[in-house]
C-alpha cells in the first residue's frame, strides 16, 4: 500500500467524466452506444427490457435470449458489452450460469433480480451490480433509469470472478484474526466505510478479514430497497463482529457493524460520550439515499473520538468530500486502489483530491486497517 499526502488539486486519468447536476450526479458519459444482451425466460419481461432500453440513446439491445443455453451461442455471436440477466430461470440458473461463463467470457453482468437472497450469491460468482424487478412501488420510468445507468457504468467495470460463498457453509478462515486488543481508546473509535458498484462483496473481503472485537463500524453500501436487510443477515453469517441493519437510534460499538438502511440517511450523532446512528428521510446527497458523503460528513463533525474513513469500488463521487472533511479532522483514511476495484471512481476521486492517506488492495484494506488500530509502524 502507498501513503499518500494530503493534496488538493483534482485530476482524472481513467476516462470517467462526472458531472453535478442539481443535488444528483449524472452517469458516465462514453463515446459510444453500450450493446446490451437482454437474458430473461419471460416473454413479458424481456419486451419490457428491450423496448425500454432502446429508447436511450447511448445504449443499443443488439438481442435477446430465453436461458442460458441460448444465451451462450449469442454471446459469441453478437459480442455485447453488458449482459442483463435473470437469477430465477429453469433449467441453468443464472448463479450458474455464471459460475461457467465468467472464468472464460469475463463480461459485465447486470441481474435483474426480484427481492431474493440468491442475487448475492449471483454478486459472488461475478456479477457486477443488480437492480430489483418493478413490484409496484416504483414506477417503471425510474425502474429502467436505474437500470440504464448500471449498464453504462458496467461497460466500464472490471469483471472480477470470484468463487460463491454458501449462506449455510461460512469461509472463514481456520485460524481466527487476532483480536485488536483491549485499548480503551479502541472502544471509542468509531470506523465508516464507504461502497457502491462492485462494493457489496468488496466490503464482505474486508469485513470477513476483521476480528470480532473491531471497534464500531458503519457501512453505507448504495443498493434497492429492500436488500441491505438481507445484505446484513449475509455478512453477519459470513463475518466474525455482529452485523445487522441499522435502525435509527442504535448505539455504535465495538463488535457491531451497522449497514445503512436502503432509502434512509445515515449520519453519525454525538450523545455525550457515546454515538448513535440516525437513520432518518432525507433529500438525496452526492445523488444517493443513503450517502456516503452523508455519513462521512456527519462523522467530521460530530466524532471527537478517533475515528477512519474507508472508501471502496464505486461509481460517480459520493464520499470524496465527506471523506476530505474527515482527514481534515484528524481522521486516518483508506482508498481501494484501482487495480482491485470494479470501478475505479468513487476512490479515484477521493485520491484526487487528497482524501486518501493510504491506498491498498481490497485483500489488503483489513490488514492496512488493523496496523493502525494496533499502532504498528
Amino acid at each position: 500500500f502507498r501513503q499518500l499526502p494530503l493534496q488538493s488539486t483534482a485530476k482524472s486519468d481513467n476516462g470517467f467524466l462526472f458531472r453535478q447536476a442539481g443535488k444528483d450526479v449524472t452517469m458516465l458519459s462514453i463515446n459510444r452506444k453500450v450493446r446490451v444482451l437482454v437474458v430473461d425466460d419471460s416473454a413479458v419481461a424481456r419486451t419490457f427490457l428491450t423496448r425500454g432500453l432502446s429508447s436511450y440513446p447511448n445504449i443499443e439491445v443488439v438481442g435477446y435470449a430465453v436461458n442460458a443455453l441460448d444465451a451462450r451461442g449469442k454471446i459469441s455471436s453478437l459480442a455485447p458489452d453488458v449482459m442483463t440477466l435473470d437469477v430465477e430461470m429453469p433449467g441453468t440458473n443464472g448463479i450458474d450460469f455464471l459460475k461457467e461463463l465468467l472464468p472464460v467470457t469475463p463480461l459485465p453482468v447486470i441481474l435483474v433480480s426480484s427481492l431474493n437472497l440468491k442475487v448475492f450469491d449471483a454478486l459472488a460468482a461475478g456479477a457486477v451490480d443488480f437492480v430489483r424487478k418493478p413490484d409496484g412501488t416504483e414506477s417503471k420510468q425510474s425502474f429502467l433509469d436505474s437500470l440504464a445507468q448500471k449498464i453504462v457504468v458496467a461497460s466500464c467495470a472490471k469483471v472480477r470472478r470470484r468463487a460463491a460463498v454458501s449462506p449455510a457453509a461460512p469461509s472463514l478462515s481456520s485460524v481466527s484474526p487476532a483480536g485488536v486488543g483491549g485499548r480503551s481508546d479502541l472502544d471509542r473509535t468509531i470506523i465508516g466505510l464507504g461502497a457502491s458498484t462492485g462494493g457489496t462483496e468488496a466490503t464482505l473481503e474486508v469485513l470477513k478479514r476483521l476480528p470480532a472485537d473491531i471497534p464500531g463500524m458503519v457501512i453505507v453500501q448504495h443498493m434497492p430497497v429492500g436488500f441491505t436487510k438481507m445484505y446484513a443477515e449475509r455478512l453477519n453469517r459470513l463475518c466474525r463482529m455482529e452485523v445487522r441493519e441499522a435502525v435509527n437510534g442504535d448505539e455504535i460499538r465495538r463488535g457491531l457493524a451497522l449497514i445503512a438502511p436502503a432509502d434512509l440517511q445515515a449520519r453519525v450523532v454525538r450523545m455525550g460520550s457515546r454515538y448513535t446512528l440516525s437513520c432518518l428521510p432525507g433529500e438525496k446527497v452526492s445523488g444517493h439515499r443513503p450517502s456516503v458523503d452523508a455519513l462521512f460528513s456527519s462523522m467530521a463533525s460530530a466524532v471527537k473520538c478517533p475515528m477512519v474513513g474507508i472508501i471502496m469500488t464505486g461509481m460517480g463521487r459520493d464520499g470524496a468530500d465527506g471523506l476530505l472533511q474527515m482527514r481534515r479532522a484528524g481522521a486516518y483514511t483508506i482508498g481501494q486502489d484501482k487495480d482491485s476495484c470494479v470501478v475505479y471512481g468513487m476512490p479515484m476521486v477521493a485520491y484526487d483530491i487528497g482524501a486518501v492517506a493510504v491506498q491498498a488492495s481490497c485483500e489488503n484494506i483489513a490488514g492496512v486497517l488493523m496496523a493502525h488500530l494496533k499502532g504498528d509502524k
